[in-house]
Parts: structure tokens; sequence; C-alpha cells
């Protein structure tokens, strides 16, 4: 290992802040395009603008940002008072999909009282909190039947946001159709693709024509934008209400345990406080040699760290390398979450020993455990 070489840990929270630098250049003020236009209209940006020339608002850069702990995402209660929904008021939270998408439910359950807006991609939602147009981003991660939402686990590497919270959605999908449809007037439905597939032995039985669309809301809203007739979708029943369909069926899932995870993103990272059950998020690669993701394993095992996810994907930069023996193989990136904070002796110990054999290692975040 080279000596040069930073520890994570060391930017752990970001070494920016803390040592002063202007965050402008960190993140600089271009407004994202999307499907070619831009994002926010005039006046938003002006206003955002504005509000970053402010000191004390939420987006002022000029102090504070060494020492800030960001709010980490409460999912403990299903009834939230009122004084929960005020902390939130003033958060504006990205989210991939349109209203009365699984997405903005999860971002209601994250932050209750919040203002979602909604991005065409997931890519737009780790711009718009990059360039200071919201401060949270939720996606989703995995699900309990379709497994992990690999897209957005490249796009953890690609950006510099950071983990602060994590929430578990259960997916209740409901089949909606417009007003006066019966089941078997039915000639298609749409809807995601993990939508589609985690309902498809119900769907077979109607006999229908499954088309996939970019997001389950999206689909009831084709459904009344365009005036389709004998078309069906696969959605939540907020979306029914919002795009005035009705649902024709409650609870279509094929398997009634479907969950779906989800992280909440900010610019900043969170230190949850003492006490509090946490999980850590790390990324790594390692070098060649039998045995290495063994030994590195072993870091926590050895620690009495409890493992809850590891994910591996191939390395975008340099996806192939040439072995010892000769040999084209793929070079791999881990995902690893653990249940332990950052803060505890114990995870220090195991990352600094999982550094001495990783060629690359960074922490994605430390935040409160879902219950």
């Amino acid at each position: 290992m080279a000596a040069a070489r930073t520890s994570p840990l060391h930017n752990y929270p970001s070494c920016a802040y803390a040592a002063g630098f202007n965050t402008s250049q960190c993140f600089p003020m271009r407004l994202p395009l999307i499907k070619g236009r831009p994002f926010a209209p005039r006046f938003e940006l002006r206003g955002l603008r504005s509000n970053i020339r402010s000191t004390g608002t939420r987006y002022s850069t000029l102090q504070g940002w060494g020492t800030r702990r960001e709010e980490s995402v409460t999912t403990s209660a299903t009834d939230v008072k009122d004084d929960e929904k005020k902390k939130w008021a003033d958060l504006r939270v990205g989210y991939q999909g349109v209203p009365g998408a699984y997405s903005e439910m999860a971002v209601q359950l994250a932050y209750s009282g919040c203002e979602p807006v909604p991005c065409d991609q997931f890519e737009d939602a780790f711009d718009v909190v990059e360039n200071w147009l919201c401060d949270r981003a939720v996606l989703p991660v995995e699900n309990s039947l379709g497994g992990s939402i690999h897209r957005n686990y490249d796009l953890l590497i690609r950006h510099r946001l950071h983990i602060v919270g994590e929430v578990n959605l259960p997916v209740n999908h409901c089949l909606l159709a417009p007003p006066g449809t019966k089941k078997e007037d039915l000639k298609r439905v749409l809807s995601h693709p993990q939508a589609l597939a985690q309902t498809e032995n119900y769907l077979d039985k109607l006999g229908v024509i499954k088309e996939a669309m970019n997001d389950t809301a999206g689909a009831a809203q084709l459904i009344q934008k365009e005036g389709l007739i004998n078309t069906g979708a696969v959605a939540s029943a907020r979306a029914a209400e919002l795009y005035g369909l009705e649902v024709l069926e409650h609870n279509i899932q094929d398997d009634s345990n479907n969950i779906t995870r989800f992280i909440a993103l900010a610019r900043a990272p969170n230190m949850p406080e003492a006490g509090v059950k946490c999980k850590t998020s790390v990324v790594f690669s390692l070098n060649e040699g039998p045995g290495v993701l063994f030994k590195a394993l072993a870091c926590f095992s050895l620690r009495d760290i409890d493992l809850t996810k590891i994910e591996s994907r191939p390395m975008r930069s340099k996806p192939i390398y040439t072995s010892k023996e000769e040999e084209k193989r793929f070079q791999y990136l881990f995902y690893l979450d653990f249940k332990a904070s950052i803060t505890e002796v114990r995870a220090q110990n195991a990352l600094a020993n999982l550094e001495e054999m990783t060629t690359f290692l960074r922490v994605l975040g430390c935040y409160p455990q879902a219950e």
C-alpha cells in the first residue's frame, strides 16, 4: 500500500468543508438539463443564488460546514405529529418519477411534510442535490423480490453525495383503469418492468399484454393524458387518486412480502448520535490473490460486526485486467453494509485492517438503521 494514500476515515466528514475551502468550487452553480430543458425556472434559480449568498439559511456556505450535523431520516412512526412535519417543512427532496410514484411515498415516509421534487431519471436526482436545487434525494437501491437496482449503485461511485438515512417501504401494487372499466375489458397493462415482473402471475391470468414504462405512476399519468381505453396500469392507490383512475383491485403482487429499500443522500455526511443503532456503507476493490475476499470479510467477523449486504459490480474505469497467470479477468467493486457506527472503535479498526488489502476504499455513509 502506498505511503501517500489517504485513509477514507480522514475524509469523513468531508475535509473540504473543515479546511474552509470555497464550496462554490466543489458544487458549481450549473443548472441540470432534463430532456434538453432546464430543470428549474429562472426565478427559482435566482432565489437559490440569493439564498446561497445569505447567512442564516439552509444553503449558507460561509460558516459551520466543518461541524455541521445533517439531520437523519426518521422512520419510526407512521402517524407523524405536526411538529415532525414542521421539522422538514423547508426541506426539498428529489426523487425519480412523477407524483404518485412509490419513490414519492418513500420521500414522505422519510421526511414527512417536506417538498418532494420529481426528477426524470435517477441521475437527475443526484444532480439537483449536488447543484443545491434540493437538500436531499431519496432513491431505491434494492427490492425484496427484484433484487438490487444496479444503476444507483453505479451512480454512488460517480457522485460525491453521502448516505444519511434509509427507509423500507412496503409495496402494494394496485390494478388501475379509467372509470367504468372492468377487468375483463382490459387488453393491455402498463407499468415499470419490475412492477410487471412482481405481478406476472396475476396479469397472466388476466390474459393482457404487458408494456413497460419508465415508472408506475407515469403509466397512470399516460392513461389519463392520452385518454387510453381498455388499458390499465399497475401502480399505487395514490396514483389512482392523482390521475382520476379507479382501483380495480388492491395488492395484486405475486408475493405479499414486497419491500423496497431506499437510501437518503445529502451533500454533507451524517454523524449519528451515541446510542443510535447505525449502519455504515462502504465500497472497495481488492488486490489480486487467493482468498482476498475471505480475508476482507474476516476484518468484520473477527470484531463481531454483522454484515447486512454485499454487492459486486464490475469496475467501469478498468473492467478487465491481466492476472499473474496471463488470464483476462473482471475487476470488481464490492459494496458492503454493516451494523456499526463509524464512530465505534471496532468499526474504525475493521476499516483500517480492510484498507491494508484494498486498492480503493471509500465510506459512502453512516446513518440510523431503518426499523
